[in-house]
């Protein structure tokens, strides 16, 4: 069964990083939120006591600077009143006389009266029709916050002072918290960093010997696993401590178990070798018993075919006994003699001898003009390839062309048997190169073979460090075998590939 992949976005972060942006965020909102709230409410405070100064202004300026109404009958009111009293920079005032048209004036930064354009006070007196405090931009001179009132029958005015003050205020305290908290989460990622980072080193620490025991070599041989937890970053106390010593209890369990099953597999190929060794004299004795009661005359039909099935069985046995033997010697590092092989003559011969057993298949060989040499056992190497041709023989109809390949490629030589022949059933073919393993699921035996043939050239070709593969689809299979090849000879002319031609 396939694992499901990881979604994008979870396997782009690191925990530490999805830790640190999750409480920085948190701390983020809760210090924005507290910064619009302080804002807002700093915001109104200030506005009500603008309010106050407005009309408070307002008051004292109506009261010293506004004239009679008989004195200001066709005159500019708000004019004369601002300059008939204190000065207040920014502050608006807008008048109208009973029975007459408003006007307004301003009194700028520098403290000098200005008259207001006639839209101006339209501005004014429209946004003051149904509320008594209001805010209002005024053109050219920006946001004021206005307050309507009246002297008795005679004047209606309306008196303002700008917003920006109050606007530079919240401003500068928003800008003062901004800065502040910007600071505070920057000393917070640090903190937090430092805490996650020591926080996590356990779990840095179980990772790195989990990613150093998956590189061991486990499927076979005597494996040891030294890879352990440190000492100081296993701790019973908490969570990630309580893993890693998980891990050492697991690593401890699994070393266990692997010298145990090298153990076994010791004392299992002890045994085929033993057994195998010892099982070769008494069938000696069978074969030569059986072929000396075979020149009796006097045996009688059923006698003599009785000892012809013992021999042909003993001779079977005897063969499967070998290549028990074979293997297990194989899988001790034994029964190799390293020389100079001859790929390239090595296949012809074997496709020779495989041609004179299997006449009725066509027989090819492609190999390079220049000989493909490498360091091996000849003898052995020689039976990989008959393996091969005999498996292609017997498992392939009469008139199935199989064809013998050497190349170089690269550092590797490499040996290719190719037949156009039925294939290899799927079934079988995960498991075509271990002991007993036949392409004939009823295990009749029609083919005759012991079923260890793929597996003991597999064997011969890891003791060589090469590796041995099996590509087959109906009409297609290849068996390539790739081998360490020895250097080339700079002496020599490059290699070029011969044309095809029959075995003879």
């Amino acid at each position: 069964m396939t694992a499901p992949a990881p979604s994008a976005g979870r396997g782009r972060l690191s925990l530490q990083t999805r830790l640190m942006a999750t409480v920085i965020g948190i701390v983020a909102l809760i210090l924005a939120a507290v910064a619009l709230a302080t804002s807002a409410i700093l915001g109104g405070i200030l506005q009500q006591n603008l309010d106050t100064k407005v009309r408070d202004v307002t008051g004292v300026v109506v009261q010293r600077g506004l004239p009679p109404t008989t004195i200001a009958a066709g005159s500019m009111v708000a004019y004369q009143t601002l300059q008939n009293s204190p000065r207040q920079p920014g502050f608006l005032l807008v008048v109208q006389a009973a029975g007459g048209a408003p006007d307004g004036a301003y009194v700028d930064t520098t403290g000098v009266v200005r008259p207001l354009s006639s839209r101006q006070v339209e501005q004014v007196a429209t946004s003051l029709q149904h509320e008594l405090t209001a805010t209002v931009s005024v053109d050219s001179l920006g946001p004021y916050r206005l307050h309507k009132g009246s002297v008795g029958d005679a004047y209606a005015l309306a008196g303002g002072l700008p917003l920006s003050e109050v606007d530079e205020t919240i401003a500068q305290i928003l800008t003062t918290v901004a800065l502040v908290t910007l600071g505070g989460l920057l000393l917070l990622a640090a903190a937090i960093a430092v805490v996650i980072r020591h926080g996590l080193q356990p779990l840095r620490a179980v990772a790195d010997t989990a990613t150093r025991v998956a590189r061991l070599p486990m499927a076979q041989g005597d494996v040891s696993i030294s890879e352990r937890v440190p000492a100081d970053q296993v701790d019973e106390r908490t969570e990630i401590g309580r893993v890693g010593a998980a891990l050492n209890t697991l690593l401890d369990h699994v070393g266990t178990s692997l010298q145990a099953r090298q153990r076994n597999e010791e004392r299992m190929r002890a045994f085929v070798a033993d057994a195998s060794h010892e099982l070769r004299t008494p069938l000696a004795s069978i074969r030569g018993y059986s072929e000396l009661s075979l020149r009796d005359p006097s045996l009688s039909e059923t006698t003599e075919q009785a000892l012809e099935r013992i021999q042909a069985q003993s001779l079977r046995m005897t063969a499967l006994v070998e290549d028990l033997l074979l293997l297990a010697r194989l899988d001790e590092g034994q029964e190799l003699v390293f020389g100079t092989v001859d790929l390239t003559r090595l296949a012809v011969e074997a496709t020779g001898d495989a041609q004179a057993a299997g006449g009725g298949h066509h027989w090819i060989v492609d190999v390079p003009e220049v000989p493909v040499v490498i360091a091996g056992d000849a003898a052995r190497l020689h039976q990989v390839a008959a393996n091969l041709l005999a498996n292609a023989r017997t498992h392939t109809p009469a008139g199935t062309t199989v064809t013998t390949t050497v190349a170089r490629d690269g550092a590797d030589a490499v040996l290719r048997v190719h037949d156009d022949g039925p294939g290899v059933d799927p079934a079988v073919a995960a498991e075509l190169f271990e002991r007993f393993a036949r392409g004939d699921r009823s295990r009749a035996r029609h083919t005759g073979g012991t079923g260890l043939g793929l597996s003991i050239a597999r064997a011969i070709v890891h003791a060589h460090h090469g590796t041995i593969t099996v590509h087959s689809t109906p009409g297609d299979t290849t068996f390539e075998v790739r081998l360490p090849a020895r250097p080339a000879d700079p002496a020599e002319t490059p290699a070029t590939d011969a044309a095809a031609v029959p075995a003879q």
